[in-house]
């Protein structure tokens, strides 16, 4: 029997539970032509922001010890050109669309949510909360320098109020990404729960540096960037399972995705559906490959949808 891997995540329902994340598709038309995009559960955009970013300084982009570092800064078209440009020519393609913004004030999120939820095509909406190479602020005893990222995601009340303005103006699925550079992510899981979003998306990048050591410079355009990648995935997978027992809406798992065992780790610890990330730099076929896995698997073990295995994972010799 083909088990049945349909699924509702907030007020969607998706085909299945594989979806792309943000930041690491393009716009979900990038691999139109090499990936069967009707094949994914859904497509996260790049995060928009309103008006276009330039994104930080090149280089961008360095590979690290099974991960890579990535300073981009949120490079994109702004919202207005997305959806003149970019939406229209996602409407022929039969995947579930969720669009990734930043808000730089709960008043300008809003703004933004409020257009998304008139914008026909569009399903869910994230609300990026947790971008480490944006909005830096002063390191301590740096002189003014602005070193140290500053992220809404590491303050459980700023999020509360930015997913509460953004429920106020929106009917549609709405999801809070979170950062993982908290010493308790309980708090702000909670409190974007409780302002009303329908999923938590966990984990974003880890904050994370590189330095070559011939010309003592930083590898990337900024000293910090955001890890991800499989280096990640351990510290994403308890974070993943930590939250999910602590909230009562649907956890995406994402960190170090790559494999189809990958991806059942997260579903055994909890989460409801996962995003693959990184992996799509190596090849944008890498979650499809990751969902043929998993359909085997569940033959295997005889289970007939991805809720008989979630949240399973269990002591070894009990």
């Amino acid at each position: 029997m083909t088990p049945d891997l349909r699924l509702d995540l907030g007020r969607m329902s998706l085909a299945n539970p594989v979806l792309v994340a943000a930041g690491t598709f393009g716009y979900g038309l990038e691999f139109a032509q090499t990936v069967p995009l009707d094949r994914l559960g859904a497509i996260i955009t790049k995060t928009l922001t309103r008006l276009p970013r330039q994104g930080n300084p090149p280089p961008r982009l360095a590979e690290t010890s099974s991960g890579m570092l990535n300073a981009v800064g949120l490079q994109n078209v702004g919202l207005d050109a997305f959806l003149r440009t970019k939406l229209p020519e996602l409407q022929p393609f039969r995947v579930p669309l969720i669009v990734s913004v930043l808000g730089e004030t709960p008043e300008e999120l809003a703004g933004m949510v409020e257009e998304l939820d008139r914008a026909e095509g569009v399903e869910g909406i994230e609300i990026n909360l947790s971008c480490p190479n944006v909005h830096r602020r002063a390191a301590p005893g740096s002189a003014g320098q602005t070193l140290v990222p500053s992220i809404v995601a590491q303050d459980p009340e700023a999020t509360e109020a930015m997913v509460r303005m953004a429920r106020q103006r929106t009917g549609k699925t709405l999801i809070a990404k979170l950062s993982p550079e908290v010493t308790d992510i309980t708090p702000v899981a909670q409190a974007a729960e409780r302002a009303g979003a329908d999923v938590l998306s966990l984990v974003n990048t880890f904050i994370g540096m590189s330095i070559d050591t011939v010309t003592r410079r930083s590898r990337l355009g900024t000293l910090t960037g955001g890890l991800s990648g499989p280096a990640i995935r351990p510290l994403a997978l308890f974070r993943v399972w930590y939250t999910a027992r602590a909230v009562r809406i649907p956890v995406i798992g994402i960190g170090g995705i790559v494999r189809p065992e990958d991806a059942i780790e997260f579903f055994l610890a909890g989460a409801a559906a996962v995003a693959v990330g990184t992996g799509n730099f190596a090849d944008p076929r890498t979650p499809l490959r990751v969902l043929d896995g998993l359909q085997r698997y569940l033959r295997r073990c005889g289970a007939n949808s991805v809720e008989e295995i979630r949240g399973s994972v269990a002591l070894p010799g009990s």
